[in-house]
This record gives structure tokens, sequence and C-alpha cells, in this order.
């Protein structure tokens, strides 16, 4: 008898072949059948009517802190993720010492603002080197398989101290010690190395984290011990604008390693049309079998405005800086007293950086979100075109939309992969081989971004919903969060629903799939505020032959693993 039967679902395997209707029978955590009728089991689940899919596997998040308190890795696995990938960006917890703990969360919060009270208060440290890092997560209960990458800037001041945080060139003897290092997590199964080359991320207001201004020679000397090592993911994020310029390196790495290099690619308002050359890019190294790739979002990133986010036009208002310290109820209260808000709005903001004065004044580029959200708003709903059609000022319609709702209502900004006002270029970037799904930040920019619904957008939006210019074919997209992402990383046991792969899977309802609008939630240690976006339609995820979540509840089951990369193959 088999321990559960998944009966009369449409089976849509991660392959990207043509889905069809059979049963999926699971024994000992492992797909024993796929397809036909399958025999009883211990436990049955009716899927007819139903997708049943790969469990999703994301490779872009920074859970490095949570995962150390937190099994189920949310909000990820309430949008069927069944494994996760974090340590990008260059930012994480190992390897470190006992006095730059709380440099490290400080680093953190400001790169990928996670409040720094939250990691002071959640994280247990119980590790100094990165293998040591490894076994404190593999001895956490876990609902999902977790994977962990090695955060250039920890390694860097590691090594080098305050040197490295001053940006100082590394000495020869400097990337001995860190190739030394980088080659004992890759030993002890770390999936990878990040950096992070942008200007955008920032700590202590205006600090740039350790390896920012990293030479091509470091960066090549680190890159190149996955390639000894024989197995790991180089992956990078850097200054959009100007990424052709990283890409003779990036490559060059890669045709070296053999092994793949992954960096970040997004569309910007000030370079619109680099994704373009990126893609001949892309183009060129498939067709020379380098493993090259742009690790991509299949929707803009987006900024989320609302009285309770870490921005807004408001936000350096001297009357809402003293404002924002009340509890919220009194402080929604205050912002509806017309004196209140006559003086909020003769205000001059305070000290903002360009980017920010930009933002809050890209009127154009800002729209009402709504309890259905729309992240392919047409520009008659922006704010500046409501201003146009009703003579009201731009900034009193933002301070009246964000009152909606008990206070809780939120606007919304596409920062990236939106200069064209629509998303026909994501549609091109999503076909093309050498791209992959990435970019959801799961755990990360908790006070101002929630892209991590990002496996169910995909699903119910490219595949159902959208209007204004081509869907993708359901099989497509979900061979583009399973089997391709799974490849990256060289998890070859799970991401297709075959004989004797992993049983990780979803049981999704089609015709229920949504989204909704994302909300302010206190449910941090110390009480910390992030955002999260809910969904409908998960019937149930499993993860390990064993359902995780039925019907959006929690089982209690939890029968995640950490994943350690090996050459030659996964260990779990």
């Amino acid at each position: 008898m088999h321990d559960l039967v998944i009966r009369g679902g449409t089976v849509v395997d991660g392959t990207g072949q043509a889905s069809f209707t059979g049963d999926v029978a699971i024994e000992d955590g492992r797909i024993v059948q796929v397809g036909g009728q399958a025999g009883a089991g211990r436990r049955e689940i009716n899927a007819d009517g139903c997708l049943v899919t790969p469990g999703w596997i994301d490779i872009h998040t920074h859970y490095d802190g949570q995962a150390t308190w937190d099994p189920y890795l949310s909000p990820s696995t309430w949008h069927g993720v069944t494994t996760a990938v974090m340590g990008n960006c260059g930012v994480g917890f190992a390897p470190v010492k006992q006095d730059r703990r709380d440099w490290l969360i400080a680093v953190m919060e400001g790169v990928e603002d996670i409040p720094g009270s939250v990691l002071s208060e959640g994280i247990q440290w119980e590790w100094e080197t990165f293998p040591e890092y490894l076994d404190a997560l593999d001895r956490k209960p876990k609902a999902l398989d977790i994977g962990a990458q090695v955060p250039h800037s920890a390694m860097r001041t590691y090594v080098m101290g305050d040197r490295s945080v001053h940006h100082d060139e590394a000495s020869p003897e400097d990337l001995r010690e860190m190739r030394k290092l980088l080659r004992e997590a890759m030993d002890a199964g770390a999936m990878g190395f990040s950096t992070s080359k942008t200007f955008l991320h920032k700590y202590d207001q205006r600090k740039y984290p350790p390896g920012t201004f990293a030479t091509e020679e470091e960066l090549m000397a680190l890159g190149t011990v996955m390639g000894e090592a024989g197995h790991g993911v180089f992956q990078m994020t850097a200054n959009h604008p100007l990424m052709e310029q990283e890409i003779p390196w990036l490559n060059a790495l890669a045709r070296h390693n053999r092994l793949p290099v992954l960096f970040n690619m997004q569309q910007t308002d000030d370079a619109p049309d680099v994704w373009k050359q990126l893609l001949v890019t892309l183009d060129r190294a498939r067709e020379d079998g380098v493993p090259l790739l742009g690790g991509i979002s299949g929707r803009p990133l987006g900024i989320l405005f609302s009285w309770e986010s870490t921005l807004h036009p408001f936000v350096a208002h001297p009357t809402f800086k003293v404002l924002r310290k009340l509890p919220f109820e009194e402080m929604i209260a205050q912002l509806r007293d017309p004196v209140v808000r006559q003086k909020i709005m003769k205000e001059q903001a305070g000290l903002l950086d360009r980017r920010a004065t930009t933002l809050f004044s890209s009127f154009h580029k800002i729209y009402p979100l709504g309890d259905n959200p729309d992240y392919e708003p047409s520009p008659g709903n922006s704010i500046a075109a409501i201003a146009q059609r009703t003579g009201q000022a731009p900034l009193d319609i933002i301070y009246d939309l964000m009152l909606e709702k008990n206070g809780k209502a939120i606007l919304y900004y596409p920062s990236f992969n939106y200069a064209y006002e629509h998303l026909d270029h994501l549609h091109q970037m999503l076909k093309h081989d050498n791209t992959v799904n990435s970019l959801s930040d799961g755990g990360a920019h908790c006070g101002y971004i929630c892209d991590v619904s990002m496996p169910t957008f995909m699903l119910s939006y490219w595949t159902r919903d959208r209007e204004r210019g081509p869907r993708l074919p359901l099989e497509w997209v979900v061979k583009r969060q399973t089997s391709d992402t799974a490849r990256v990383y060289g998890l070859h046991d799970r991401g297709v629903l075959q004989a004797g792969r992993k049983a990780d899977l979803n049981i999704i309802d089609p015709d229920a799939l949504r989204l909704h609008c994302p909300e302010m939630v206190y449910d941090l240690p110390a009480g910390g505020r992030r955002l999260v976006q809910r969904a409908d339609g998960y019937l149930a995820t499993v993860v390990n032959g064993q359902p995780i979540y039925e019907h959006g509840q929690a089982t209690g089951a939890l029968p995640g693993k950490l994943l350690r990369s090996r050459a030659g193959g996964l260990h779990a």
C-alpha cells in the first residue's frame, strides 16, 4: 500500500511536456508512480479538477536569520515553495567572529530591510565558521528543504576585519585565506558564493557592504574555488544599467568553471533597453555552452507605499516623523485631522537622497494596488492620470488613498521592470533559455517590498489573467520554477514529477488561485513588522511525501532537510 496517493489531478510534471490526468503515488518520501490509476494509499487526496505540480524551488531568498527560528520560512511556504536557497547578494551571517555579530545584523538590516531588533532577538548564535552555520541549520526543525550560499561581505570581513569595511584591496594573503575558507564551506555543502557590486545596497544609511568594490582579481580568485570544488553557483547583483561592463569577466568565470554564474537582471528606467543586449549575450553563451545565466523576476520589483511602510511620500515630513511614533490607530486619527493634514502638506520634506526624491515625485508610476493587486497597471490608473482627470494635486490624492481601508491601503510603485509601462519585455525574457526565475527576495525588504508571492503570481497571471499582452503556457511556467531552478543548483532529485524523484509537490485549484493584497503584520521576534501576502487556491503542499500545508493551514509536519551541495550530486 502506498503512503499517499493523489487521485485524478491534472499532472503538470515540470518537464514542459503537455499536462495529463492521472494519479501520483508516494512511498518513503519518493514518487513511485505518475499517471494511470494507482493502488490504494494509507492517505488519499482527491485532486479532481486540480493541478498537481512539483513544489516550487525558490533560489533567491534571504532567510539566513529567519531560518534559525521559523521552520516554515513564511510566507514562502504559503505560496507552495518546497525548496529555498538563501545567502544571496553577498549578505548573510557566516562566517562571523563574536564581536562582528551586531555589525552583520546592521549590514543585513540596511541592505535587505530586515529589522535589526528582529535579528538580534531571533538569531540564536551557534556558530563561527560557515560549516558550523550549516550544522546549526541542520539541527533546526524545518518544514521545507533549505540550502545556503557563502556571503562575500561576511567572509571578507572575517578575514580582513576593518580593512574590509574600509574597502581596502585584498592582499595576496587575504585572498589565500578567503579561498581556503570558501573551499572549506564548499566541502561542507555550501550551495555557492554570492557577492554584490550594486550601489543600491547600503547600511548605516551611507555605507556600502564589504566586497562592493572588490577587484576582478579578487572575484575571480574566489569564483574559481567552485570550479576546483566541482560544484556551486556564483551569484551576483550589480549596477543594472552598467551590467554589460561586468559580462566579460562573468563569462570568463563561467567558461572556466563550467558551473553556473548567475547575475541579477532587471530593467531600469535609466537604461530601459539594456536587457535586449544582455539577451544577445546570453544567446551567445548558450551557443558556446557557457553556463552564464540572468536571474530575472516575473513581475516588476514593487515598492509599496502605505502609512505603515518604510517608504511613502510623507515619510520625511517633520510632522509625520513625530506622528509615526504613536500607536497606529492614534496616528491615523491624527492624519485625518484637517489641521494636521494641512500642516504636513505645507512642510518641506527632510533630507532625502536623489533616489527617494525621484521615487516620491514620479506620480506617473504610482498606482493604487487594490484588493485584487494589479501588477501590470495601465498608465490611465496612475496618480498622475487621476490628478489630470480630477484637477487634484497628486500628493493630496496619495494622502487620501493611503487613508482608505482604515489607513492600511497600499500604493504600488513598480521600480524595476516597468520602464515601458507594460510587461511585454518580461514575456520575452521569461521565454529565454538562459534566464532563470529569481529575485522573489523571500524574508527580505520587510517594510516596503513583498514579492515573495512570485510563484503564485507566475501561475495565476502569466497563464490565466493577463489581458494586456500574450500569456505563457501553463507547462512552461511550471517548468520555469521547478526543474529549471532545480537544475541551476544541481538539485537533480526534485523539480519533476517522475518515479524515483523526491515527493515535493503542490495541489492547486486553478479556479480559486488568487493573490490577496499585501498586508503589514507584526509577528516577527521583538514584535517586528513585515509585509506578507496570502493566497487562495493551494489545497496542499507536500515535502518529502508529507503534507506541510492543507487548505492554507500548517499541518505540523516538519519533514524538511538541510541541503548540502557536493561534487557529483546533492546530499540532504
